[in-house]
This record gives structure tokens, sequence and C-alpha cells, in this order.
């Protein structure tokens, strides 16, 4: 048996045993997960092709630098190089968890993608890994490219990730751009590719995207109200201590009439029936259920609290930036004394994506200037693109009157300036990453950071305004 054949042997072998990784050069080639491999004799030396489902190779084996159990090096020669390469096959006690793969078959691909799209630039590095000092998350693959003197930050994400890391891409490329970048003066370009056949276009800068959203007329919400009356007073008057901790509003494109305290929602009413539970364990509400439901109601107004003793209950600490938005609705003016405390709206305009990690509130200050105020309990990097959003479709409705002829606002004149943006949370919780992402916004947008004191439980107070 010749070399080549034992080497063949040898990685069967290997293969056989579990799960083998192949790097090249140092560098795991994850779209070789799985690979089959053949090895095909060249006069003194041998060709080696590995191939899968993601990728193929093929390398001119020079020599068999290793040949162990769990570990075979190859010395091998790519063709178009000059210096030899180095091919290893490692085995490993057990397969990387399939996100991973799937991460680096997508760098992989991409890199392809960058060469296949830019031909006179090259690719100087492509990374994965995450970097939690500057808030690179594993999800995104980014690197840098470069052609003559100029530069780009580069950064994708693979369309099997969910919908939080598409929509989260701008973000963190932003972020990347302003840690990547040389010089002052940057342009963005923004490309989304078909996963089919993986071709790539270019998305205009000036596309304000998918702003869809809609108004429900105010006379809906005003006929809805009246119908569950009874059931609003008979739910109140169980617990006549604080009736106004309970909150009603009516969710966008509904009948329904749903009951929160302190912004956690307990019931709702809809075509006269109540239901009533936590999350999604709901249950009609019977006679037979009038001392459970008082229970309920009960145990709310004790651990939901902000005089409560276990701080760490989940009664405590759901659902945080609806229990906010509560404090805030309470008394407007404590945020800006310029805001109209008359009008205050929650979910308007509703977006067709449903309700988010924020909440977004809309006012108007008494000189007529809208304002889009964005709510959040803890850090989240997103919070000035999210708010952004929102701005967007609140502009797109001033701008189109939207707002006059469903019902918001009666008696106020619209000034046609741009809505204000409030970011509002405690002081301590605005990310790091907020400020970098607001230098890239258009002067357009005037936003404003409002930091409030860290027990706003106990009563919104604001800090500091920035």
């Amino acid at each position: 048996m010749d070399e080549w054949s034992n080497l063949e042997q040898a990685l069967d072998q290997l293969a056989a045993s579990g799960a083998v990784e192949v790097h090249e050069d140092g560098e795991w080639l994850a779209g070789l997960d799985g690979f089959r491999t053949e090895v095909r004799r060249k006069g003194k030396q041998a060709l080696i092709h590995l191939w899968s489902s993601e990728s193929n190779l093929v390398r001119t084996i020079l020599r068999v630098s290793a040949c162990e159990p769990t570990r075979i090096q190859l010395e091998v020669q790519r063709f178009g190089r000059a210096k030899p390469g180095r091919l290893e096959f490692l085995s490993s006690a057990s397969p990387r968890p399939a996100v991973r793969v799937g991460r680096e078959q997508f760098r992989a691909r991409f890199g392809r993608m960058l060469a296949e799209q830019f031909p006179d630039a090259r690719v100087e590095s492509l990374t994965t890994s995450a970097d939690l000092k500057r808030s690179f998350s594993a999800l995104y693959t980014r690197g840098m490219m470069a052609e003559g003197r100029s530069s780009w930050a580069v950064m994708g994400v693979a369309p099997s990730e969910n919908a939080a890391a598409l929509e989260g891409i701008l973000g963190y490329g932003l972020l990347w751009l302003d840690a990547a970048r040389q010089r002052p003066e940057v342009g963005l370009e923004v490309y989304e590719f078909n996963e089919r056949d993986w071709r790539v276009r270019r998305v205009q800068a000036s596309s304000h995207g998918n702003v869809e959203s809609w108004l429900t007329p105010r006379q809906e919400v005003e006929r809805t109200l009246p119908a569950a009356r009874d059931a609003i007073d008979h739910v109140r008057s169980l617990l006549p201590q604080e009736p106004e901790a309970i909150e009603i509003s009516v969710p966008p494109a509904t009948h329904e009439v749903s009951f929160r305290f302190r912004g956690l929602e307990f019931a709702r009413w809809d075509q006269g029936r109540i239901y009533f539970g936590l999350g999604d364990d709901r249950r009609l509400l019977t006679s037979g259920d009038s001392a459970v439901f008082q229970s309920l109601l009960g145990e709310l107004s004790l651990k939901r609290s902000s005089d409560a003793t276990d701080t760490n209950d989940p009664l405590y600490r759901g659902a945080p930036e609806r229990w906010l938005e509560s404090a805030v609705r309470a008394d407007p003016a404590r945020l800006d004394a310029h805001l109209d405390s008359r009008y205050l709206y929650s979910q308007v305009p509703a977006l067709a994506a449903g309700e988010r990690g924020v909440i977004d509130l809309l006012g108007v200050t008494h000189q007529g200037r809208l304002v889009v105020a964005e709510l959040k309990a803890s850090e989240d990097l997103q919070l000035p693109l999210q708010a952004v959003d929102y701005w967007l479709r609140v502009r797109r409705h001033l701008i189109e009157d939207h707002f006059r002829g469903y019902g918001y606002f009666p008696g106020v004149d619209f000034r046609p300036d741009p809505p204000l943006v409030w970011l509002v949370a405690p002081g301590l919780r605005f990310h790091a990453a907020n400020e970098i992402l607001v230098r890239y916004l258009s002067p357009d947008l005037q936003i404003s950071r409002i930091g409030l004191n860290e027990n706003w439980r106990r009563g919104v107070r604001v800090v500091f305004r920035q």
C-alpha cells in the first residue's frame, strides 16, 4: 500500500471516529462541515478534493506532515500561490453548535459574494467573533475591504438569523463603521441579497424603507369604551383603595378593552365577556371565579407596588416599560413642562410589525410641536434607531394631515416642523453606544435624552436632560 492509499485510509478512519474539522493555515473552514474526500495521484504527488453541500476545495499535496489518530496535517500547494500552505484535519470530541457552524458558513459565502460584487477590491478581514467591549455581536459578520487608498467597513447577517438580528444590522453596522473609519468623511451603502442565488442589489440610501403604519379612528375607541363601561366600573370597584392603578385602553385594530395594573395586563373585555389571567394563561371570568379574580387583583396590588419589599418578584419586575409608561402618563408634565398633558397617545400610529420592546408615546407641546417619546427601562443599543423608525411614521402622518382627520389632538394647530424625539430611560440605563449612533442621524432629527431617577417606580423625576 503506497503513501496516498495510507492517507485515504487514515482520513476515512478519522472521519469515522466522530466530528472532524478542516482548517487551512489555521482558519476553520466551516463550509466543509460534513465533508467528503478523494485523493487522486498526480505523478509523485497527489491532488486532494474535499466537498460538501456548502463548499469544495482542491489542493496539491506536497507531503504528509503528520498522520495521527486525531490529527492529520498536509503541506499543500494552492493554485496561483507561490507559498505552500497547511491543511489540517482535526478530530473533535463533539461537533460545534449548529448556529456557530451556520455563521461561519455564512462568513465564507459572504466573502465570496464580496469578491464577486467588488472584483477590484480585496477583502482584508472577515470575522464573526463577538467583541463585547465594543458591543459587536457574533450575530453579524464584519470586516474590512480595500481598493487603492480607499477602504470600506463591511457587515452582513445571515438570512437564517431571527427577525431582530436582521432589523438590528444598521445599528451594529454604524458602530463597526465608527470603530473602523480612519477619516471623518464617510459614506454608507446598503445592499440586500436574494438568498436563493446570492445576487445582491444596492438599496438607495434615500429610501425610507418600510414605514407602514396606520391610525385607528378615535371614534372607534370612543365607541368601544362606553360599551365596556359596566365591566370597567366593576373591575375598578374590586380595588377601591387604588382604582387609578387600573388603566384601560383599546388595543389597535380591535374592539377589545385591555385592563392593566401599573402597565401589566391582567384582563381583557371582548364582546361583553372578560378574560383574565397573566401572559397566555387566560380564562373566561364567570361568577364562580370572582374570588380567584379578586385574589389576583390583591396580589398585584401587594407585589406590584412602589412599596413592595420583594423587588425580585416576577409581578414587580414584569413589563417594566409598561409600568414606566403608566408612571409617565399619570403626569406627562414631569418630563417637560411644555408637554400638553391633555394628549399622550400610546401605540399611535400602530406599527405593522406589532408591539416592540420599547414603548412609543406620541404627544404635543403647547406650541403645537409633535413629540415622539421612546421609553426604555433598561439598556438598549438600538434605542435611537427605534426612535427614528417611529419618527418616520409620525412625520408621514403629520405631512399627510392624518392626525386631524382621524380625531387625534382635537383643537391643536400643528406646527409644520418635524417631530421632536425624546429618548427616556433611567439615567444609568442609556447604552454607551447610543451616543455614537446619534452622531450618524440626520440633522432634521432633534433628539433629547431624558434621564430619570433609578427608583422611578416610586415616582418619576427627571435627573438630566441632554
